[in-house]
């Protein structure tokens, strides 16, 4: 999978989504202008140590983005979509992208894909989700529907065992 922020402007946010990232071994995308420097520690302490880990991609422009991923399949996540995030199938290697904090994916560019357009259902006087947040459902909804292939879906215990494993 790939997640694309267009144009992030929170640093923690991209952060958060970067651990997200790592632990999913997704590759992360990213279209400037961003709102902050790569090197801000306010996206390092999000991201914690695993910054370093992760596969990250920048493009000067969403032309640029377009340019170098012609022919695959990309999602716009957006509060303006009719169909539901749960209502597509994707495929492990397709690209989800999220827009800015404080507007979105541009219009012109989800009135030219309607059809590639999701949302996550939300109350109708709530505006969004957080970035991170929104990101994280998403792409869990997309790693479920390819069986989680790759991650490890058994988890264990620090010092003690489970009562199965006895």
């Amino acid at each position: 999978m790939q997640i694309v922020l267009h144009e992030p402007e929170i640093p923690a946010n991209t952060g958060n989504i970067g651990r997200t990232c790592v632990a999913t071994g997704t590759s992360l995308h990213l279209i400037e202008p961003l709102g902050f420097m790569l090197s801000e520690k306010m996206i390092r302490r999000a991201g914690m140590d695993y910054w370093d880990k992760l596969s990250v991609t920048r493009y000067i422009d969403y032309e640029d983005f377009c340019a170098r991923h012609q022919g695959e399949r990309i999602w716009l996540a957006t509060t303006k979509a009719g169909r539901s995030y749960t209502d597509v199938k994707y495929g492990p290697d397709d690209c989800i992208m999220f827009g800015r904090e404080s507007a979105g994916i541009p219009e012109e560019i989800l009135t030219a894909h309607e059809e590639d357009c999701i949302r996550i259902p939300m109350m109708e006087d709530i505006r969004s989700l957080n970035l991170s947040n929104a990101v994280a459902i998403v792409l869990y909804e997309a790693l479920r529907q390819n069986h989680f292939a790759g991650l490890q879906e058994e988890g264990r215990l620090h010092r003690l065992s489970w009562n199965s494993e006895k």
